[in-house]
């Protein structure tokens, strides 16, 4: 038996599935224009839906980007804690020119360099970048939790720095050939550069002989 439907009762509205498209608007909106230059009525447009769904699901614009700053950084660092020393290169290359993951990635990125024009926000983004290098500069110094020393984590924030300065490049700017360099094409450089800056960790030494 076929199920009437009441054509007086509206179909219950997905909330997670309406938050999801107002983030992935939000979060392309926010790496393209700006914080500043973005409006809650763009997003929506963007998403296809109400505006007033925004205060609802996020609290507010600022609450909206904070949630898009939160969904770059574990997009960032979703294999920082899983990787190996000798992955990182592989995985920043593949996050960076592939298929799947670069735009994203670049979308990402982009986030992190966007400043809100709001104090609360910016340190926030300061301190998910400062999480984010303490982690590369444990996986490269072979170690568990994020205890690197602060001359290893200057040199994390280097590689990020021109990892980066990468996605700017590519993104903005038409300059051949790191516009449209491929995976492959960018695995070597990266590889030079993390052997460079994050050198694998030298033989632990015991104490000099009495």
């Amino acid at each position: 038996m076929t199920e009437i439907q009441n054509p007086g009762v509206r179909p219950r509205r997905d909330a997670a599935r309406t938050r999801q498209r107002l983030l992935e608007a939000a979060r392309g909106r926010f790496a393209r224009d700006g914080y500043a230059m973005t409006t809650v009525r763009d997003i929506a447009d963007d998403a296809g839906v109400n505006v007033a769904l925004i205060n609802r699901y996020f609290t507010s614009k600022e609450g909206l980007f904070e949630a898009c700053l939160t969904s770059a950084v574990t997009d960032i660092r979703r294999d920082v804690d899983v990787l190996s020393r000798g992955e990182v290169a592989t995985a920043m290359a593949r996050r960076i020119a592939g298929p799947t993951d670069g735009p994203r990635m670049q979308e990402a990125l982009m986030l992190m360099l966007r400043s809100s024009g709001d104090d609360r926000i910016d340190s926030m983004r300061s301190a998910f970048l400062r999480s984010l290098s303490e982690q590369l500069a444990a996986t490269a110094g072979g170690q568990q939790a994020p205890a690197a020393d602060e001359r290893l984590i200057l040199r994390a924030q280097i590689v990020l720095a021109a990892s980066l300065g990468l996605v700017v490049l590519r993104s903005f700017t038409s300059l051949q050939p790191i516009a449209t360099a491929g995976e492959e094409d960018l695995l070597e450089p990266l590889s030079a550069m993390i052997e460079a800056m994050l050198p694998a960790p030298g033989p632990q030494t015991g104490p000099p002989a009495g």
